[in-house]
């Protein structure tokens, strides 16, 4: 994998002026090493987050981009296990993102972290200091209004394609990678086959793709897929992930992501 692009100077990033109208919870994670604050009632992070970063390993001073930052959980969690990595969090949202921001400073993440108010399909390489080695996102499963849409905004964003759409996010990804770098999301597993051809048709070749499993008795609800720009074909299905087993305690493997 190639080395992380001269950065330059940073983009400006996102205010830290934190919203007033949903008020913010203070959530303490992995034994006190991590201290998050969300709204309340707006979108706050799932398991999908925990799993996504869970599942990374750059290289020492790989670069890497998460589209859909959110309040920046999946940065914030990077950063504390890979302190050498340089990462960006975009997020269109401005309430979210200066939620971000301040999750960032309070973690005393600066400058390996850097929160971008911005809509995804707005950002370049240019932008970051050239192109990344991982781009990662958990983005909306569902289409556009497909079913009952959330009357909270922040939580609609978050699960319906509204400020997004999975060609955007695809193309997004493959105009932010280097040649050669990974392309990893976590999505509905029963949208797979449409992940697998927009990567395919953005020459985001799939390499690697594990089931998750609510349970061991379960269907896959998501799907973990690993891509490569402009890699060559041929992909390993990897053994499931089992979220909680039979007596409904995390998996050793989940168990682990909350705990390091």
């Amino acid at each position: 994998m190639n080395s992380t692009p001269s950065l330059g100077q940073d983009p400006p990033q996102a205010e830290s002026n934190l919203p007033d109208q949903d008020p913010l919870t203070n959530d303490i994670f992995l034994g006190g090493g991590i201290r998050l604050r969300q709204p309340r009632h707006g979108y706050r992070f799932s398991i999908d987050a925990v799993i996504l970063a869970g599942s990374l390993h750059p290289r020492p001073g790989d670069s890497m981009v998460d589209l859909g930052t959110g309040c920046g959980i999946v940065p914030i969690l990077l950063s504390h296990r890979w302190p050498s990595v340089r990462i960006w969090g975009v997020e269109v949202q401005a309430e979210l993102a200066a939620v971000a921001v301040e999750n960032v400073r309070t973690n005393a993440m600066e400058p390996q972290v850097t929160i971008l108010n911005a809509d995804l399909r707005d950002v370049s390489a240019g932008l970051l200091g050239g192109p990344v080695d991982w781009v990662v996102a958990n983005p909306p499963y569902r289409r556009g209004r497909s079913g009952r849409v959330n009357p909270n905004c922040q939580r609609a964003l978050a699960r319906h394609e509204i400020a997004m759409t999975l060609p955007d996010l695809v193309a997004a990804a493959r105009r932010l990678l280097k040649t050669g770098g990974r392309f990893v999301a976590i999505y509905g597993a029963e949208r797979t086959a449409d992940l697998l051809f927009h990567m395919r048709s953005g020459h985001i070749e799939p390499k690697r793709l594990q089931a998750i499993q609510p349970d061991p008795q379960s269907n896959a609800r998501l799907i973990l897929v690993e891509g490569i720009k402009d890699g060559k074909p041929g992909a390993a299905l990897v053994p499931p992930l089992i979220i909680r087993e039979g007596s409904g305690r995390y998996s050793t493997e989940i168990d682990k992501m909350f705990s390091r």
